[in-house]
């Protein structure tokens, strides 16, 4: 009981700091305790939410939410959410694997080469 508790806090400040979500790094934890890939998902979604409440009241704190941007996205995200179960529901695991990680190395990438460009 306790690794997750710490894995969890790791994570909460690893979100709350770069505002990935912490699904990246929740749902291969939950994969290798041996929940099946739609279960890990959703389970993530519990931490991620919770996390990310905290972290928003965190960021106003200082200031640093835009509340206008946030809102719209998360208008998208509400109704884009709704999709994302009926795909994981009709996809294998072993699929399901294959996709997240080379999801995974394609941001990877795409961050790298992001923080590569210099800014003019």
């Amino acid at each position: 009981m306790i690794v997750p508790i710490i894995l969890g806090m790791v994570i909460g400040v690893l979100s709350s700091g770069s505002g990935l979500g912490g699904g990246f790094l929740v749902v291969p934890f939950l994969l290798q305790l041996g929940k099946e890939a739609k279960v890990a998902v959703g389970t993530s979604f519990l931490f991620i939410l919770t996390v990310a409440i905290s972290s928003l009241f965190a960021h106003a704190k200082v200031g640093n939410v835009d509340w206008k941007s946030g809102g719209f996205l998360a208008i998208g995200g509400i109704l884009g959410a709704q999709f994302g179960p009926l795909i994981s529901e009709n996809i294998s695991d072993q699929n399901f694997k294959r996709f997240f990680a080379v999801f995974l190395i394609g941001t990877g990438l795409w961050l790298f080469y992001q923080s590569s460009r210099t800014v003019s």
